[in-house]
C-alpha cells in the first residue's frame, strides 16, 4: 500500500486562509490533489475551451479553473473525474469580498487516472460555491474508501518547496494573465512583449493626444495594455518586443473591442503609479504557434491570418515609395521556404522592414501574418503581427537540420510569381468554359471551390457600392470608419485624413450561352475602368454625369477571366458565388494567331 499517493491534507484550508507573503511558497508547494469534477464552461477563449474543476485534499474541496495549457490532459483522457495528480504550479486569486479564493491550475502531472473518491470532503466555509454550510460532495454508490486504488506508477518524490524569487522580491505574487479581472487590486503579471505599436497621435473634442499599446502574453493568454498622453512618454521606452517584464498596479478594464483585437475580455491601462520592471529571472516564454506549411497557402483565402515558420533564402533592400494618395511607405521583401518544398514572398512594412537586418539564412517564426492573392499567394506582416528570429522551439531545430542537410540544394515551388502583374498567370484558353456549362456542371456546389476560365462580355455594372473606403497601410485593405478626427482603421489602430478606395463590384457578364454575375475586386476594377478606385470616386463626387459615362463605357467590353466558384450562405440563403481572380484584356494579335493555328489543324480542314 506504500505506492498509493496520499493527498496533501489541509491544502484547501491553507489556500483559503493564505497570507499575501505566504502565497508564492504555497503556489509552488506541489500538493497532491484529487479532481472530484471536471466541467467545460462558457464559450472558448483564445480558441481554447475552458474547464472548471473541483479539487479535494480528502478533507475539503475548492472550486478551481484549469489554465488552457492543461486542457490537453483532459482532452486526451489523462484527467477524468476522481483522477489524482500533482499540482505542480497554481495561483489562488481572491474572488470578491469575503468569498475566499479561486484556484487556477497552471501545471499538473497525473498520477492515477481512474480512482475512487477519497474520503468525504466538504466545502471550505466561505469559499466560492460553499453556500452557508459545509456539505459533503454527493456520490452515487457505496461509501467512498479512504484511499485510492494502487497507482500504476510510483508517485514523484516530494521535494521541499522553494520560494520563487522575483527580482529579489520573495513576496511578489505573480498572477496569470487569464486570472486578471477588475476585482483584483494587488496583482503582478510576468509577461513577454509580443507586439509593440508605434506612437499614434489623434484629435478629438477634448483636444489632441497620443497613444501607444503593447500586447503582453504569458503561458495562460494575452492582454492589451495601452497608455495615453503623458504616460506614453513614461512607458514607451520601457517596453521592448521579445523581452520579459513584471507589470503591476495597472488598471484592469473591460476591453473596447472596437479598438482591440486581442482575445481577452479585459485590457490594461498604463497610468500614473503603474510599475513596469524588466524581468531577469525565470524562463523566457515562447509564443504558441499553429504553423501552416507553405504549400498549403492555396487552401487559405486572401485576408486569412496565419502562422508560418520558414528559412529566409533571399532578402531585398529596403525600398521607399509614394502611394497615389501621397503617403510615404517603406517595405522589405523576403523569400522564405520550408520543408514542404514551397517558397513564398513575405513583405515587411515600415518599422518592421527597417529593423530586419538578419545576416545569412535565419529561421523566422511569424505570428498572425496576412495571406494575399496578388500574383499567386503572398504573405504580409501587419502592425499586429509578431516575428521571432531563430526561435527556441522544436520545429525550428527540425527545420534547421533539414535545411542544412538537404534543403540548401533543393528546388522550391514558388507560391508567388516573380512579376505579379494582372494577366501574368492562371488563364488557359484551352479550358475556356461556356457560362451555361458552368451552371449546368454545378461548379462550386461542393465542399471545395472550383476554378474555371471564361471569355465574357460585360452587360451591366452595379453603380451603387462600387468601392469601399480602405486603410491606407499597404497590405491591410480593411474598411475604415469615418470619425470626427478622420478615418480610423481598427486593425492598424491608426487614423488617416482620407481613405484609400478599393473596388468591390458586381457585374453581369454574358457569352452566347447565357449570363451570370461576377464579383470583382480591386485589380479587376482597375483593368475594367483603366483608373484607380480613388480616381473614379473623386470623379463621382465632382461630376456625376461623367461618372455614369465611365460606367456605361465599360459595358460591351470583352475580357478573359479566371474565376473561382464557391457555395456561400447569406441570411440563410445558399448560392454559388463566382469571384474573379484574374482579368485579362484581349490581345487581338494573339487571338488571331490562335484562330489561325486552330484553322490549320487537320481536323479543321
Amino acid at each position: 500500500m506504500s505506492n498509493i499517493p496520499k493527498l496533501t491534507q489541509g491544502l484547501c484550508m491553507r489556500v483559503h486562509n493564505v497570507k499575501e507573503e505566504e502565497t508564492e511558497a504555497l503556489c509552488t508547494s506541489r500538493p497532491i490533489m484529487q479532481l472530484l469534477s471536471i466541467k467545460k464552461v462558457g464559450p472558448p477563449q483564445n480558441g481554447a475551451d475552458r474547464y472548471r474543476v473541483i479539487v479535494s485534499d480528502g478533507e475539503h474541496f475548492l472550486q478551481s479553473m484549469l489554465a488552457t495549457q492543461v486542457n490537453e490532459l483532459v482532452e486526451n483522457g489523462q484527467l477524468v473525474k476522481n483522477s489524482i495528480a500533482v499540482v505542480e504550479r497554481f495561483t489562488c486569486n481572491p474572488v470578491g469580498d469575503g468569498k475566499g479564493r479561486l484556484l487556477i491550475i497552471l501545471e499538473m502531472t497525473p498520477l492515477v487516472t481512474e480512482a475512487e473518491k477519497i474520503g468525504s470532503p466538504v466545502a471550505v466555509p466561505g469559499s466560492p460555491g460553499s453556500g452557508t454550510s459545509s456539505k459533503p460532495v454527493s456520490s452515487a454508490g457505496p461509501p467512498a474508501p479512504t484511499s485510492a486504488p494502487p497507482a500504476t506508477t510510483a508517485p514523484p518524490q516530494y521535494t521541499a518547496p522553494k520560494p520563487a524569487m522575483t527580482n529579489n522580491n520573495p513576496q511578489r505574487h505573480v498572477f496569470p494573465i487569464e486570472g486578471l479581472s477588475p476585482y483584483q487590486n494587488n496583482w503582478t503579471i510576468r509577461a513577454k512583449v509580443k507586439q509593440k505599436s508605434d506612437i499614434r497621435t489623434f484629435s478629438n473634442a477634448r483636444g489632441e493626444g497620443k497613444v501607444f499599446s503593447v500586447t503582453l502574453m504569458d503561458e495562460t493568454g494575452e492582454i492589451k495594455a495601452t497608455a495615453f498622453n503623458n504616460n506614453v512618454d513614461e512607458f514607451y521606452p520601457k517596453f521592448q518586443e521579445g523581452k520579459m517584464y513584471y507589470v503591476s498596479k495597472g488598471q484592469v478594464n473591460l476591453a473596447k473591442k472596437k479598438f482591440n483585437n486581442v482575445n481577452n475580455e479585459y485590457e490594461l491601462g498604463l497610468q500614473r503609479g503603474t510599475i513596469v520592471e524588466e524581468c531577469h529571472d525565470g524562463p523566457v516564454l515562447n509564443i504558441q504557434y499553429k504553423f501552416v506549411p507553405l504549400d498549403q497557402l492555396m487552401n487559405h483565402n486572401s485576408g486569412d491570418m496565419i502562422d508560418v515558420l520558414g528559412i529566409v533564402k533571399e532578402t531585398s533592400d529596403v525600398t521607399h515609395f509614394t502611394t497615389k494618395q501621397g503617403n510615404e511607405l517603406t517595405k522589405r521583401e523576403l523569400t522564405i521556404v520550408d520543408r514542404s518544398g514551397a517558397s513564398v514572398r513575405m513583405t515587411l512594412w515600415g518599422r518592421q522592414a527597417e529593423a530586419y537586418k538578419e545576416p545569412g539564412e535565419p529561421i523566422v517564426a511569424w505570428k498572425g501574418v496576412k495571406v494575399g492573392d496578388f500574383g499567386g499567394r503572398n504573405l504580409s506582416m501587419l502592425s499586429s503581427s509578431g516575428m521571432e528570429v531563430n526561435p527556441d522551439i522544436p520545429e525550428a531545430y527540425v527545420l534547421r537540420g533539414w535545411y542544412d542537410t538537404d534543403g540548401k540544394v533543393q528546388d522550391f515551388q514558388p507560391q508567388t510569381s516573380a512579376t505579379p502583374q494582372v494577366g501574368s498567370r492562371g488563364f488557359n484558353r484551352e479550358e475556356i468554359r461556356l457560362l451555361d456549362d458552368v451552371r449546368n456542371a454545378n461548379l462550386g456546389g461542393g465542399d471545395k471551390p472550383d476554378y474555371f476560365s471564361s471569355r465574357a462580355t460585360i452587360m451591366h455594372i452595379k453603380s451603387d457600392n462600387i468601392a469601399y473606403p480602405a486603410c491606407q497601410t499597404e497590405g491591410c485593405n480593411k474598411k475604415v470608419i469615418e470619425q470626427h478626427d478622420g478615418w480610423r482603421c481598427e486593425k492598424c489602430d491608426k487614423v488617416y485624413d482620407k481613405p484609400s478606395y478599393r473596388y468591390i463590384m458586381a457585374m453581369a457578364v454574358a457569352d452566347h450561352s447565357g449570363q451570370v454575375w461576377f464579383q470583382c475586386f480591386n485589380d479587376a476594377g482597375v483593368t475594367v475602368f483603366n483608373m484607380s478606385a480613388d480616381q473614379l470616386m473623386e470623379l463621382k463626387d465632382r461630376d456625376d454625369a461623367q461618372y455614369n459615362k465611365i460606367l456605361e463605357g465599360a459595358v460591351g467590353t470583352t475580357f478573359n477571366f479566371t474565376c473561382r466558384a464557391k457555395m456561400e450562405t447569406f441570411q440563410e440563403t445558399s448560392r454559388v458565388r463566382y469571384g474573379v481572380q484574374r482579368i485579362y484584356t484581349l490581345d487581338y494579335k494573339e487571338e488571331g494567331n490562335y484562330l489561325k493555328k486552330l484553322l490549320s489543324t487537320p481536323w479543321a480542314q
